[in-house]
């Protein structure tokens, strides 16, 4: 692309209308977030212990730094690095034991708010336009139906053997990591280290995400975009530096989110590391990038 910072997998269409369209109940998605939820808030205080707790936050954070941070959104989704193809595979499938679904769905998703959001005007689902309570439920349980939706081309990740597997068995994946956890320390630690951690990976993202675009300091602003970003500070350590998300609007093809000083960033360190060892190059941050016409300073 001769833009790296635009929605690369999307297919000029003019009938695509980002804003007419009906959230309907997406019941495989509910069933599954509701179902982690239910267990988590249920068997969560009969079996918590300080090793379950240890697991719950190790395993959280190895599957948000490696998987949905770096592998998914980083790599796949902007191509912000570059690393050996294995490699590519392997952050993949951490990012899939996320538990929020495969390489594509994640990539559609994406792709499809990233699209309406540099737009004048999308619809309210897209833009995380309605209370917290009812963007919670849309987000976690239902889906967006466009009259005119966009038309999206995923390329090498759509015939890739491994990746559709991940597709088709994104929620089994679940099944050998639960194997693992009943076989270090019982049923406490499946509860804490399975349906805890993707209870709070979903619904994390989701209140991220919902912060994003409603409030929080800002440093830029896209002009010709009808959603802004905002940066959420008190999440920039545990969601891996994802929630410096104004820098992400600016640059969203940098693999560095944490921009200015004191900006937590640990999935910029760990592709460094990566890059030290000689398993990553093509770094690209905003020093490396074209300047973006479209930015203003905000305020």
């Amino acid at each position: 692309m001769d833009d790296p910072h635009a929605v690369h997998r999307l297919v000029p269409d003019l009938l695509a209308d980002p804003v007419n369209g009906e959230v309907r109940w997406d019941p495989v998605r509910s069933l599954w977030n509701g179902g982690a939820c239910a267990v988590t808030l249920v068997a969560g205080p009969l079996t918590v212990t300080p090793g379950a707790l240890a697991l719950f936050v190790a395993t959280t954070g190895v599957g948000l730094l490696l998987g949905h941070s770096v592998g998914f959104h980083r790599k796949l989704i902007h191509g912000s690095f570059a690393c050996p193809p294995w490699l590519e595979r392997l952050l993949c499938w951490f990012g899939t034991s996320v538990g929020m679904g495969g390489p594509s769905w994640m990539m559609r998703a994406h792709d499809l708010r990233d699209w309406a959001q540099r737009l004048p005007a999308c619809h309210d689902y897209l833009r995380h336009g309605r209370s917290p309570l009812r963007d919670a439920w849309w987000q976690l349980h239902c889906r967006l139906v466009l009259r005119h939706p966009p038309r999206f081309d995923q390329g090498r990740v759509a015939t890739d053997r491994f990746y559709r597997f991940l597709d088709a068995t994104w929620a089994w994946q679940q099944l050998p990591i639960a194997a693992l956890c009943w076989w270090a320390g019982g049923w406490g630690f499946v509860v804490w280290g399975v349906a805890a951690r993707v209870f709070a990976s979903a619904h994390g993202h989701w209140l991220i995400g919902w912060l994003a675009h409603n409030r929080g300091p800002q440093t830029w602003l896209v002009a010709g975009s009808g959603v802004q970003a905002h940066d959420v500070p008190w999440a920039g350590l545990m969601t891996m530096g994802e929630a410096w998300h104004n820098n992400h609007h600016a640059w969203p093809a940098s693999a560095k989110l944490g921009v200015y000083p004191g900006q937590s960033d640990w999935g910029f360190a760990f592709i460094r590391l990566l890059e030290r060892v000689g398993l990553a190059w093509d770094v690209r941050t905003p020093e490396t990038l074209p300047v973006r016409d479209v930015l203003r300073a905000a305020g």
